[in-house]
C-alpha cells in the first residue's frame, strides 16, 4: 500500500494520510461478489477512468472523459458488452450514465470484473458521489460531493482501490 492508495477502513477511505467518509454496497463487503446482490467486491482495484457531466461540472483532469447523453453501462450477464459502457439504444439491462440525480456527476472507474468481465460476476464498481451521509450504494464506493471532487483532482492511474 502507498499513501496514494485508498483504502477502506471501518472509520472511511484512508487516503493520503486522511480519512475520508464514505458509504458502501448495501450487501457489505464481499469476497464472492455477483451481480445484483449489492456487495462491495473485496480485493485490490486499479483506478481506470474517470467520467463527469460537463454540463453540470467542470472537466475535472486532464484525463476525465465526458459523459454524453446516449451513454450507458451494460449490467447484462448475458451481453456480449457485459460491464462495458455502451450507448443508446441499447436492447438490454443496462444502467444510465447520465442520470437526472447528482450521483454521477463524477464516476471514477475501477477495474472491477474488466476489461474482460466474467458473467455475473458483478459489473461496474464505481467510485462517485452518495445519497447522504450513510446511505448505501449497490455495490460501489460512495463519498459526499465535496470529498469526492477533492479526492478526484488528487488521484493518479496508479491509485488503486483497496478493499480488505
Amino acid at each position: 500500500m502507498t499513501p496514494d492508495d485508498l483504502v477502506l477502513t471501518p472509520k472511511g477511505v484512508r487516503f493520503q494520510g486522511l480519512i475520508w467518509p464514505c458509504t458502501i454496497g448495501k450487501g457489505g463487503v464481499s469476497k464472492r461478489k455477483q451481480e445484483g446482490d449489492g456487495a462491495t467486491p473485496r480485493g485490490v482495484h486499479r483506478i481506470v477512468g474517470m467520467l463527469y457531466r460537463p454540463d453540470r461540472i467542470a472537466k475535472p483532469t486532464d484525463w476525465a472523459k465526458p459523459i454524453g447523453p446516449i451513454d450507458l453501462w451494460s449490467d447484462d450477464p448475458s451481453d456480449e458488452d457485459y460491464n462495458m459502457m455502451v450507448r443508446a439504444p441499447y436492447p438490454h439491462s443496462h444502467e444510465r450514465l447520465r442520470r437526472a440525480d447528482p450521483l454521477y456527476d463524477l464516476v471514477i472507474l475501477t477495474d472491477w470484473n474488466w476489461p474482460y468481465a466474467v458473467k455475473g460476476r458483478g459489473s461496474a464498481i464505481f467510485i462517485h458521489q452518495y445519497r447522504r451521509p450513510g446511505y448505501p450504494t449497490e455495490g460501489c464506493v460512495a463519498f459526499s460531493r465535496t470529498h469526492l471532487h477533492e479526492i478526484a483532482r488528487r488521484i493518479r492511474f496508479r491509485t488503486r482501490l483497496i478493499v480488505p
